[in-house]
């Protein structure tokens, strides 16, 4: 197991704060840990440590005090545990928040250094553009004032969360453009994540009765959303894991886009669906945003979450792009590997990194290599109001392209995962070089 930590200093004192842990890899894999150790350890020092998909995340006792929660205390859309009476330390989705309020913030400067540091790690990766899916009022503020200064140069596609100030922001100065930064969309979470059992399901999960996960915001908090971004020209795209989840937000699109031309209007994930949802994707044009690494991740367990019927209709990108005539494939970090490579592979094989399992899990619903290749370029960029400027080679549009020492199309399966990118342009100049 892999998680990665780092200490933050601050007037407030030092807490330790990290990601990455997962159950499902522990040998009792249906439990989630608690924060004994880290109380004995760490008496003074507050920790939280977040599960890899973001949804759940453990605190120790002293992380838990300064949150002012106790057995008591009760949140909507989120669940804080107790178990004979004792908190164990976990906190998911909108209960995490509680924690989040008190950790000090980063400071301008340092989160100024972390993102040159990120766009590196992009470029290295061949990534000419991306979709950050979740910024809040705060740190839009710093995007804003880099790209003015031209302190970044990857295209970026923003989507606000739609609370506090970003809400006055996008109300104020609608579909804005800032250099290579382009803000028009907002990104809204539905529910949680199939992992951590928060995904919202019509029935109880498989391997644990009683429970059918839970959505993080009321239905009619959701639809207002979705009226304020139609009214000012804004895409909205939802965060929808389980099959209920994507039921609500796709029954909630059409009751607001359907008179709509050109939305482009997407779902994010689109982990777990029902036969009608498939249908809805076709019958108002909503585009399925999904992570082909959700699948080779996830496979191990999904059909003990699930169950044999219910996992049929999950990470069906084949069957949704035959509804939807456009799929946009994306990498989901730091969930999932910023690698691309890992995304096309994932998307083209349904195998995991040792090339298991043999036949693919759910292969009929593997996507064809032009589909990936078009889900990680085109797609992705027509779903992004982008298509005039990127995605594809042709005259006109922006000179970002990258240079990988193998032909995707043609190479052998196998020999996905040995592609690497010698070099990355944007607007025709270098800016990473593997040498």
């Amino acid at each position: 197991m892999k998680i990665d930590l780092h200490y933050e200093i601050s007037g407030a004192g030092k807490w330790i704060t990290g990601r990455g842990w997962d159950q499902t890899l522990w040998k009792n894999d249906s439990l989630f840990p608690v924060n004994t150790i880290l109380n004995n350890k760490f008496p003074n020092t507050p920790i939280l440590v977040k599960r890899i998909d973001g949804h759940a995340a453990i605190a120790n006792q002293k992380a838990l005090d300064l949150a002012g929660i106790t057995i008591n205390t009760k949140v909507e859309g989120g669940l804080i545990e107790v178990i004979n009476g004792k908190l164990t330390g976990i906190v998911l989705d909108n209960a995490i928040d509680l924690i989040h309020k008190v950790i000090p913030d980063w400071s301008n400067q340092q989160k100024k250094k972390f993102l040159k540091m990120a766009e590196y790690n992009l470029f290295e990766q061949g990534l000419t553009s991306i979709s950050d899916a979740g910024v809040d009022e705060i740190d839009r503020d710093v995007f804003i004032e880099m790209y003015q200064n031209k302190e970044l140069s990857i295209n970026s596609y923003m989507m606000l969360f739609p609370e506090g100030g970003n809400l006055d922001y996008a109300t104020t100065k609608g579909i804005t453009k800032i250099g290579k930064l382009n803000i028009r969309s907002f990104k809204l979470i539905a529910d949680g994540a199939l992992g951590s059992r928060g995904a919202c399901l019509h029935n109880d999960y498989s391997d644990s009765p009683h429970n059918h996960g839970y959505l993080l915001k009321d239905k009619n908090d959701m639809n207002d959303i979705a009226d304020l971004a139609k009214e000012i020209g804004y895409q909205l795209n939802t965060h929808c894991i389980g099959d209920s989840a994507n039921s609500v937000m796709l029954n909630i699109y059409k009751n607001v886009i359907q008179d709509t031309y050109d939305h482009r209007w997407r779902i994010e994930h689109a982990q777990v669906l029902t036969p009608s949802s498939f249908e809805l994707f076709e019958s108002i044009g909503v585009i399925p945003s999904v992570q082909p690494t959700h699948c080779t991740s996830d496979m191990r367990w999904a059909e003990k979450r699930l169950g044999k019927q219910r996992v049929k209709f999950a990470y069906a990108y084949n069957d949704i792009l035959k509804k939807a005539g456009i799929i946009a494939l994306g990498t989901d970090f730091p969930i999932e590997n910023i690698s691309v490579m890992e995304t096309f592979y994932a998307a083209v094989s349904r195998k995991d990194k040792e090339g298991k399992p043999v036949e693919g899990f759910q292969i009929e619903n593997a996507l064809s290599r032009k589909d990936a290749l078009m889900g990680i370029t085109y797609w992705a960029a027509f779903s992004n109001f982008e298509e005039k400027e990127r995605g594809s080679l042709e005259a006109g549009k922006n000179a970002d392209f990258v240079f990988l020492t193998n032909d995707i199309m043609q190479v052998k399966e196998s020999e996905l995962l040995n592609t690497f990118v010698l070099r990355t342009y944007i607007d025709g100049k270098e800016v990473f070089n593997a040498k």
